[in-house]
C-alpha cells in the first residue's frame, strides 16, 4: 500500500494516540516558555487581514492530524484577529476553518471536541464577535484542495517535511541504496542524499503551485517543519528508530528483507534547500525564514523529570506520529519493544551528554499579486 493509505497519526484517545502525544507538535518553546515561532504567525495573519479585509476570513490548515493542536491553531488565528481588529475599530470577520488531512486520519476525534470549543469560545468573545465555521477537507495536500482564489491564509505546522512517498529510485534496483538506515545519517552514500532532496523538491513545488492557485492574490502560507543543517546528521530520532530496527535483525525478531527496502516518506530541508525551492516555483514572496533549535521534548521542563522520563515522553511522542507506518511495514507484535529501544537510545543519547534538539524551519510566504491590463498590482477582496 501507499503512504496515503497507511500514514496518519495514532486514532482515538488511547495512551499512545497522538491526541494525547501531539504537545510536541504546537509547543515549539524556548526553555524559558516564550513561543518561539507565535510572533512570526501573528506579524503574517495581520498583513493578511489588514491587507485584504475579508468579510469571512477564510484559514485552512494542512496536517491538521487529530491532536488539541488543530483547534489551537483555531483559538490563535481568531485571537490575533480579533486583537487587530480592536485595535483598528473593526468589526471583526466571520471565520471559515478547513481541516485538512489524509481521508485516512481520526477526524472524530476533533469533532467530537467541537461543542465545547464553540460554547467555550462565545463565553469568552461575546455577541460581537463573528461567527466561526469549522470543516474537514480531506485529501493530500501535494495535490488541489480547494477552488481558485477561495482561500486566505495556509497554515501548516510540521506536515510539509511529510513526503507524498519515499524516493523510489532508492528502491527500483536489485539492490538497495539504504538498506541500513530508514532515514538519511551520516554513513548513507551520496545517492540516497540526492535522491532524497530530489524528492523533497518535487513535492514541495507541487505543494506551492497548489498553494499559490488556491490563494487569493495577497494570501499567505505559514509553515513550520523540521529543518536539517548542512549535513546528515544521524542523531535524529528517525536514526534511532533505523539502529533499533537493524538490532532486531541482528536478534531474528524482524526480518532483514522488511528493513532493507523500507525508507521513511520523509525529509528535513536545510534553510538553503527550502528557499531555492520557493524562488524557483515563484509564486510567493518570502517574508520571514527563520531556524529555530528545539528539543526533542520541548514543551517539558526538563528540571522537572529524570532522564528516563524525558525519553520516554520523546519516544511516546514519536510512536504517536510514525507508528502506522512501522507497524505497516514490521506488524504490530513488535511495536512496543521498538519504541522501549528508542527510549533507551534516547537514554544513553543523554548519558553521553548530547543534546536532544534539531534544527526547526518557520517560514512565512505571501502570494505574489497578479497584474492587471494596465500593468498594476491588484489584489482579489472577498
Amino acid at each position: 500500500m501507499g503512504t496515503e493509505q497507511v500514514f496518519h497519526m495514532n486514532g482515538g484517545e488511547g495512551d499512545t494516540s497522538y491526541a494525547n502525544n501531539s504537545s510536541h507538535q504546537f509547543n515549539f518553546k524556548q526553555r524559558n516558555g516564550v513561543l518561539k515561532g507565535k510572533p512570526i504567525l501573528e506579524e503574517i495573519i495581520r498583513k493578511v487581514y489588514c491587507t485584504i479585509n475579508p468579510k469571512c476570513l477564510k484559514v485552512a490548515d494542512l496536517g491538521c492530524a487529530s491532536g488539541p493542536n488543530a483547534l489551537m491553531m483555531v483559538n490563535d488565528i481568531i485571537n490575533i484577529v480579533e486583537s487587530t481588529s480592536f485595535n483598528f475599530n473593526r468589526k471583526p470577520p466571520s471565520f471559515q476553518f478547513y481541516m485538512n488531512d489524509l481521508p485516512s486520519n481520526d477526524f472524530n476525534t476533533i469533532f467530537k471536541s467541537l461543542a465545547q470549543f464553540y460554547e467555550t469560545l462565545e463565553e469568552k468573545k461575546g455577541p460581537r464577535f463573528g461567527p466561526c465555521f469549522i470543516n474537514a477537507t480531506p485529501g493530500t495536500f501535494y495535490k488541489r484542495l480547494f477552488p481558485d482564489n477561495s482561500i486566505h491564509f495556509f497554515h501548516s505546522t510540521y506536515s510539509v517535511h511529510w513526503l507524498s512517498q519515499p524516493p523510489e529510485e532508492l528502491t527500483n534496483g536489485a539492490e538497495a541504496y539504504n538498506m541500513d538506515n530508514i532515514y538519511l545519517t551520516s554513513t548513507n552514500p551520496p545517492e540516497t542524499y540526492k535522491a532524497y532532496l530530489r524528492q523533497f523538491q518535487h513535492d514541495f513545488k507541487l505543494f506551492l503551485k497548489s498553494r499559490s492557485e488556491e490563494l487569493v492574490p495577497g494570501g499567505a502560507i505559514f509553515l513550520t517543519f523540521v529543518g536539517r543543517k548542512n549535513t546528515p546528521e544521524i542523531r535524529t530520532v528517525f536514526g534511532l528508530l533505523g539502529m533499533s530496527l537493524n538490532d532486531m535483525v541482528l536478534e531474528n525478531l524482524i526480518e532483514g528483507a522488511k528493513l532493507e527496502f523500507f525508507n521513511m516518506p520523509l525529509y528535513s530541508p536545510t534553510a538553503e534547500e527550502a528557499k531555492a525551492v520557493i524562488e524557483e516555483e515563484g509564486s510567493f514572496t518570502i517574508q520571514r525564514l527563520e531556524s529555530m533549535m528545539l528539543g526533542w521534548d520541548a514543551n517539558i521542563n526538563e528540571d522537572e523529570l529524570d532522564e528516563n522520563s524525558r525519553c520516554e515522553f520523546i519516544a511516546k511522542t514519536f510512536r504517536a506520529i510514525t507508528e502506522t507506518l512501522l507497524k505497516a511495514r514490521f506488524g504490530e507484535d513488535i511495536m512496543d519493544e521498538l519504541y522501549l529501544r528508542l527510549k533507551n537510545k534516547l537514554i544513553q543519547m543523554l548519558m553521553k551528554g548530547e543534546k536532544l534538539e534539531s534544527p526547526n524551519l518557520v517560514i512565512s510566504l505571501v502570494k505574489k499579486s497578479y497584474k492587471d491590463a494596465n500593468g498594476n498590482g491588484a489584489t482579489q477582496v472577498l
